[in-house]
């Protein structure tokens, strides 16, 4: 199914196909916890950014493996480059602008102890 999302200005915007059926992860990392941040897994070629390009400043922690982009006029981080799925972006399931059609089965992971969470979702 087709969802649309973005960030708050609306200046941001993207497009993707997933399943009806979907599995969000629910971080407990540092940043994830702070801005609220659910994880909805999409391969990059069932991903389109319709605007904002030009919009996007990036922030990198850590490792600096994961491009975390906000947008630079409301701030909102919509979507991302996670570490864990090179092969996909995460996208926010807060920033979607309907979540009627998904059925969704939120699981928790522990972000804290990446390392070995990671191990886990594969």
């Amino acid at each position: 199914m087709k969802i649309e999302g973005g960030c708050h200005c609306r200046a941001v915007r993207f497009e993707a196909e997933v399943p009806e059926a979907v599995v969000v992860l629910d971080c407990n990392c540092s940043i994830c916890s702070m801005t609220g941040f659910r994880h909805l897994m999409v391969p990059h070629e069932a991903f389109t950014l319709v605007s904002g390009r030009d919009k996007l400043t990036s922030y990198r922690f850590g490792t600096g493996a994961a491009e975390h982009l906000f947008c630079s006029i409301c701030g909102i981080k919509s979507f991302y480059q996670p570490r864990s799925h090179p092969d996909a972006w995460s996208v926010n399931v807060n920033a979607l602008d309907d979540l009627s059609g998904l059925s969704i089965t939120a699981r928790p992971f522990d972000g804290r102890n990446w390392e070995r969470s990671r191990a886990e979702i594969d």
